[in-house]
This record gives structure tokens, sequence and C-alpha cells, in this order.
């Protein structure tokens, strides 16, 4: 199994293919996300972490330019940023301290919260944008599996969406997508 740091690798690295790909003329395309468009999907992973970082942890990621200006370029330096964090050895020491999750190593809170939103959101990024919307079906399936139990809280936190309805023998990136509230 990855850890951390190899998982972002991945997960970051697709999500900077879909990035990469969007032609200048779609970042202002409808996202899946009620109200945003394609820049707005960058622009959230961009914003909220680095907030959630400093808050938990003191860590402070580089500042690229504002994804208004430069989407890609905005998420390059982000992306190295976290990647760079979790590539350093220290990292492993590190605690992330939360009212709402407690304490828990710093690497694993930037797995569970940041990359497996990364992921979820290289499917908005790319629907937004015409591009490959295939998300690897295995990680589909364990992320379903462990958020299946959470279902509620999930829910209340307003990040999610109201499930949709999807046939029970749907693929696991269907089942994912509809738990998250998506329409796949």
């Amino acid at each position: 199994m990855a850890g951390p740091a190899d998982e972002h690798r991945l997960i970051a690295g697709v999500f900077t293919e879909r990035v990469r790909g969007v032609a200048s003329g779609d970042w202002e395309r409808p996202a899946p996300c009620a109200g945003w468009v394609a820049r707005d999907v960058v622009g959230h992973l961009v914003e909220w972490f680095p907030g959630f970082l400093h808050a938990g942890a003191g860590v402070e990621l580089p500042k690229g330019p504002p994804v208004a200006e430069d989407p890609v370029a905005a998420w390059a330096v982000h992306s190295d940023g976290v990647q760079a964090l979790l590539d350093d050895p220290a990292t492993a020491g590190k605690v992330l301290r939360n009212p709402n999750i407690g304490e828990m190593p710093l690497d694993h809170a930037v797995a569970m919260f940041y990359t497996s939103d990364v992921f979820m959101h290289t499917w908005d990024l790319a629907r937004a944008t015409g591009q490959d919307e295939r998300l690897d079906p295995q990680r589909c399936a364990a992320m379903l599996e462990g958020m299946l139990p959470m279902d509620a809280a999930l829910r209340s936190s307003g990040h999610y969406g109201p499930r949709v309805g999807v046939p029970d023998d749907a693929d696991p990136q269907t089942r994912l997508l509809a738990f998250i509230g998506r329409t796949p």
C-alpha cells in the first residue's frame, strides 16, 4: 500500500494532467458543483487547504499566483508545495490538531482530507472541461466503503449534496459520485 506521499504524487499527478488539459476558454465552463465553474474547482483546492494546514499544524505552503489570473501555475505551485511537505522526512513526526477531528499524524491528515478531495474533484474538473472522467475503480470502492458509515456526518457538514440514486449494480465510480451528490 502506498504511503501518503506516493498517494498524493499519483492523485495530484492525474489532477495536474486535467488542469493542463483545460483549453484557455474552458475555465469558465460550468462544473458539477452547484454555482462553480472549472476555475473554481482548482480555486477550492488551492484556497481551503493552506488555512487548514496553518491552523492545525503551523505549516505554511508556498503561494502561487491567484487562480483567477493563472489556474495552471496556481495549481502547480500549490501541488508542488504539498508534495514537498509529504516528501519531507520531518513531516512524519508532525501532528495536525483540529477541534473537529482531534489529533492525527500530519501526513495521514493530508491523505484523508486533502488528497481524497483532489481525487474526487478530478472528476469535477474533467466533467466541466470535457476530459477523461475515469477514476481508479479500486480507490472509488475503498473511499465509498470508508465514507458510508459516516453518511450522516458528511451530509450535515454541508460539503456533500444529497445522494443521487443509482442502480445497485452500478460501477464503483458511479456509486461514489452518486454518494457525494454528483449526477454521474
